[in-house]
């Protein structure tokens, strides 16, 4: 085509784009972006400014950068997509529908929780309006809605809408479908805060096994997987099944592009792991390696730092540094209290450790 085509040729940014898609599937995010944005320089030049593709382009690139962990930029593609479709298309087009939920996606990780609500119940009354009952992309829906209300701490509505979500999907598709791993994650998500680890390690295990099936041996979903199964081995008291999963996990995460605050999570867990174990000094280090990525990628008052220094004052609390587990405590209530419902089950914890060091002092 290259040879073939001038320049310019809207074609060839087509091209150029099939092939981003195939190295963002693969989790190759460099070489996705690499092509992405090849292809839209020749849209920009080949077509009209509001041009539906043009939304689309921005909305791939928007993705790439959403998967990297770089979310200002995320939100800013995210956001330029959705100018265009607002004045491109009708107001229930599917694909504005796609735009609200990606934006949704953003506010998530970034742990605007509310934000991300309103976003996704958009997208949603789109889809229910444009889209027939069992569609997949309704399921996507659910899912997303789902994952937001398990990080506000309202676990039966997460279920709920999960449960939704896995109707629709086995209704859709096949038994391993790659839609079926994120829901099995996020069930078991849900399950491991509800305590329920058997249920957890069940979910977390189906998803494995789909992921196994249809994603490169190193992709970063994988290792996400590993590191949830590892974490639900060690609130099982499994700490060397745990540690073998962690590791799994890092194998991947220190060696291919992906977004560094799931890289953190593992450092995280695996220093969990090392506390429970009364290694301190390893759990000391982990968590140190995860808070300066988190410091580094997340505002100052995203609510995964507030776990972080929560993790942290339990071991100072451990180790009888008083005064630095009162330091880390407190910083997490505070987060906690501005970013979270007052009812979440973290926020209830974090006060309930605040209540044991501040007897201590």
């Amino acid at each position: 085509l290259e040879k073939a085509l001038p320049p310019n040729h809207p074609d060839l940014a087509t091209s150029y784009n099939n092939i981003g898609h195939v190295y963002n599937n693969m989790g190759d995010y460099s070489k996705a972006l690499e092509f992405y944005e090849r292809s839209h320089k020749i849209y920009e030049k080949a077509l009209p400014p509001n041009h539906p593709h043009l939304a689309s382009s921005y909305s791939s690139i928007g993705g790439v950068y959403n998967d990297m962990g770089d979310y200002s930029k995320a939100l800013e593609f995210y956001e330029k997509s959705l100018q265009i479709r607002k004045k491109a298309l009708a107001p229930n087009h599917p694909d504005l529908a796609s735009s609200y939920n990606n934006i949704g996606l953003v506010y998530n990780k970034i742990g605007d929780y509310l934000k991300a609500v309103q976003f996704y119940e958009k997208s949603h009354q789109i889809k229910e309006k444009a889209l027939p009952p069992n569609h997949p992309s309704l399921g996507i829906s659910y899912n997303n809605i789902g994952s937001v209300y398990h990080d506000l701490g309202n676990y039966a509505a997460a279920l709920r809408a999960l449960q939704s979500a896995f109707q629709i999907q086995q209704q859709a598709f096949q038994v391993s479908n790659p839609a079926f791993a994120s829901t099995y994650s996020w069930l078991g998500r849900v399950y491991r805060s509800l305590k329920d680890y058997s249920k957890a390690l069940d979910n977390f295990e189906k998803c494995l096994a789909i992921v196994q099936k249809t994603l490169p041996e190193r992709h970063p979903n994988r290792a996400i997987t590993y590191s949830n199964i590892g974490d639900v081995h060690r609130l099982m008291d499994n700490y060397e099944k745990a540690l073998v999963f962690h590791q799994k996990a890092l194998n991947i995460q220190e060696n291919v592009q992906c977004d560094p605050t799931d890289c953190a999570t593992t450092y995280m867990n695996l220093g969990e792991t090392y506390r429970e174990m009364k290694d301190y000094s390893t759990a000391l280090t982990f968590y140190q390696k995860g808070l300066e990525i988190h410091e580094n990628k997340l505002s100052q008052n995203h609510p995964d730092l507030a776990v972080v220094y929560h993790n942290m004052a339990k071991l100072y609390l451990a180790t009888r540094k008083y005064s630095m587990a009162m330091k880390n405590i407190q910083q997490a209530v505070e987060i906690a209290q501005e970013k979270l419902p007052s009812t979440h089950p973290h926020l209830l914890e974090y006060k309930e450790t605040f209540e044991k060091i501040r007897k201590k002092m």
